[in-house]
């Protein structure tokens, strides 16, 4: 498994934690260990890791498109992966009024009920 694997888990663990991770490679199958080889690869080392961008830009572009493409399961993930990257609860509801812009009102309606049900719960587990 080359230098991109094992950058990707490292960023991939950093980014949605140990057990969003471990979870992943438990469910794996023989169908899907590919695709969880190429996200790692490609996905978390290949692009994750570039210098152009920081982890909170790439999270709020992650957002963005998540959103656009109403991937919610996604987009619940990564809103907590972007509190982890260093956005703030008001950071991330400003991606989401800047998407109702360009995404539609009824799209950030639901984002906005989904980053709520997550914040909300990352709070209390804090606690």
């Amino acid at each position: 498994m080359g230098d991109s694997y094992d950058e990707g888990m490292r960023v991939r663990r950093e980014v949605l934690g140990d057990a969003h991770v471990d979870r992943a490679r438990a469910d794996s199958t023989p169908f899907t260990a590919d695709f969880q080889d190429l996200i790692t690869r490609y996905a978390w080392g290949s692009v994750w890791t570039r210098p152009g961008l920081g982890r909170r830009e790439r999270s709020i572009a992650t957002l963005t498109a998540l959103l656009a493409l109403h991937h919610w399961e996604e987009f619940a993930m990564h809103v907590r992966a972007a509190r982890t990257n260093g956005l703030s609860v008001d950071e991330i509801g400003e991606v989401i009024l800047q998407s109702a812009v360009y995404c539609g009102v009824p799209v950030a309606n639901h984002a906005f009920s989904i980053a709520q049900r997550v914040l909300e719960s990352s709070a209390s587990s804090d606690e």
